[in-house]
């Protein structure tokens, strides 16, 4: 009787985080992810921990075109991206450095980085969010993802699982979500 009770007692203890879980779509440490606007697709690690996505792009340069803010970028995900892409500037972001990367002379405890809006899409689902531009192919993966895209996605993070999602649905249909 006794045992029957506690089972019960677990059973209703865990039903709101079922329930809460029930809308969120399970995605792994690290995904393929779809970038329509330049047809390409992409490998990504899910990062919690951060707060921004971050897209691998080189020669970084803000203009401006009819009194608003541009930027300019080459890819740095692989080398048959040689043509600039050019896109509104959302905003400037500021991410925090750590603490082998701060510079005393400097006195900045964080780096200015240009942000622009994108579509991304992992499996079938496809959200616009805020990408901030940076070189990162000194890292394993050309983007990050965040816990605002993430949030977004209605996403679930298993670290111990890796390209659960498939493929990118958005880059090869027009019917993904929205």
């Amino acid at each position: 009787m006794r045992v029957k009770a506690f089972f019960l007692l677990l059973c209703v203890l865990t039903l709101p985080t079922t329930s809460l879980a029930g809308n969120k779509t399970i995605y792994g440490l690290n995904e393929n992810v779809g970038l329509p606007d330049f047809g390409l697709e992409v490998e990504a690690k899910l990062d919690t921990g951060a707060q921004t996505a971050s897209l691998s792009a080189r020669d970084i340069t803000r203009f401006k075109r009819k009194g608003e803010s541009w930027v300019r970028f080459y890819l740095a995900v692989d080398s048959a991206h040689a043509h600039p892409i050019e896109r509104p500037l959302a905003r400037i972001s500021r991410i925090k450095r750590r603490a082998g990367d701060f510079d005393p002379e400097e006195e900045k405890t964080y780096t200015a980085r240009p942000v622009i809006e994108l579509d991304l899409c992992m499996g079938k689902v496809k959200r616009t969010i805020e990408v901030n531009l940076t070189d990162r192919t000194a890292f394993q993966y050309p983007l990050l993802i965040g816990s605002d895209a993430l949030t977004r996605f209605g996403a679930l993070v298993d670290p111990s699982r890796t390209f659960i999602a498939g493929k990118p649905g958005c880059l090869n249909e027009s019917d993904a979500d929205e």
